[in-house]
């Protein structure tokens, strides 16, 4: 690019969350960022995440398609992607209707309706969790006296755990279709039916991908780690950074590019969560936007590039990008994420042991959900986790010690209530 050429652009839709790291890494590869605004007013689950200094405007949409079409033209953008699961449909039509690369329209609602994503990933030939989507609570039991053991239950469109309920019988069938009929989920939507699908017996893995024209390079891919606590099943406790080869990793590389095919994710970031069950893996659901959580903090230390890095390569350097695509990742250091979990709730004074946490040998990074004077929360899912700890080191071992070593500091004593 000559001194004299204006410099490309690229459009991020809700950079909210680890996406509010996206316009900072477009900018040092010379590309300005608008950023569009999905409505008129931001979610308090997202509000502290948005930094409007990183963008030369910020569009706001209130629901006129035309309108928020034409501020967005009006910039010449190369390049649009959603930063969050509630910017997906609205970022499909927006790269549509302006000829740039993305996903399109034609199974955008199979990228966010749960249920019609799984139902379209089996119509592809891909293997998929029984299920079924109703309102009507005799409907259920119907199906739910055919199933085989436990059940899961979940809203249509949601992110992370919310409103997710295991199930071992009728009754409790019954309390978590009464829990979640009527309510609004944690993306806003308004919960006219569940979804009830069978429970996949298995490990849980993450597979982060990034796609240019169809072709889905693997940034990363993490094995969980759940616990029971607080009255919740598999309550999601953290993740292990696993290498990028192995018989494990190579089977649910496989089923995550047959699920991004028939889910029509061709271009940008994915962020896949499976589970590989005794037949074989098995979607939970994929989200076409970045991983959350900052994820990618991990990743990238670990790595040396993260799935943010790469969206930014396919954006900003499309050639480059197709010449590595196929390529894997090697572990510079070993990684794992540990979730706090808050046993107690109140008013939070501090974290009495967390100089102990600090001062371990893998120790990396915290990320504060709650700090000292907020509310904090008993954790009962991914939103009310107060404190997400990165641990990273050289051995594998000194990182599986000190992980262990967190969950035992995480217990009476770390949270001083006012």
């Amino acid at each position: 690019m000559s001194v004299d050429a204006a410099p490309r652009t690229v459009v991020l839709v809700d950079a909210y969350a680890s996406a509010r790291c996206l316009a900072p890494l477009f900018r040092a590869r010379g590309l300005d960022c608008v950023h569009v605004q999905s409505t008129p007013g931001i979610p308090a689950a997202y509000a502290a995440s948005f930094r409007p200094a990183d963008f030369a405007d910020n569009i706001i949409h209130a629901g006129d398609i035309a309108r928020t079409l034409a501020a967005v033209a009006e910039h010449e953008p190369t390049g649009l992607l959603a930063g969050v699961e509630r910017a997906v449909p609205l970022a499909d039509i927006l790269s549509e209707e302006l000829g740039l690369p993305g996903n399109g329209t034609a199974l955008s609602r199979a990228r966010r309706d749960k249920y019609l994503m799984v139902e379209t990933v089996r119509a592809a030939g891909v293997p998929a969790a029984d299920q079924i989507r109703t309102g009507d609570l005799a409907t259920l039991l119907a199906w739910y006296e055919k199933a085989e053991g436990r059940v899961v239950l979940k809203p249509v469109s949601s992110a992370g755990s919310d409103g997710i309920h295991f199930c071992d019988g009728a009754a409790e069938v019954r309390a978590a279709f009464r829990a979640l009929i009527g309510t609004t989920s944690a993306l806003g939507q308004q919960n006219d039916t569940v979804l009830a699908q069978e429970y996949l017996v298995g490990g849980e893995y993450i597979v982060n991908t990034v796609s240019l024209d169809g072709r889905h390079h693997v940034c990363d891919i993490w094995k969980m780690h759940h616990l029971s606590a607080n009255g919740v099943h598999d309550l999601p406790a953290g993740a292990e950074l696993l290498p990028r080869r192995g018989p494990e990793q190579d089977r649910l590389v496989e089923h995550t590019r047959r699920v991004l095919d028939a889910l029509g994710i061709r271009d940008g970031a994915a962020h896949s969560e499976l589970k590989l069950t005794p037949h074989g893996p098995r979607l939970i659901e994929t989200g076409a936007r970045v991983c959350g959580a900052d994820v990618h903090v991990p990743a990238g230390a670990a790595i040396g590039e993260s799935q943010l890095d790469w969206t930014v390569d396919a954006y900003a350097d499309p050639a480059r990008f197709a010449a590595r695509w196929r390529t894997g990742y090697e572990l510079r250091r070993h990684a794992r994420i540990v979730n706090m979990v808050s046993p107690v709730e109140g008013t939070l004074v501090g974290f009495p042991k967390l100089s102990r946490l600090r001062s371990l040998e893998s120790f990396h990074e915290v990320l504060y959900r709650v700090t000292p004077g907020g509310e904090i929360h008993r954790s009962v899912d991914d939103w009310t986790f107060p404190l997400r700890v990165f641990l990273l080191h050289e051995t594998a071992s000194t990182v599986a010690r000190d992980a262990l070593t967190t969950r035992y500091l995480d217990g009476d004593g770390f949270y001083a209530i006012g």
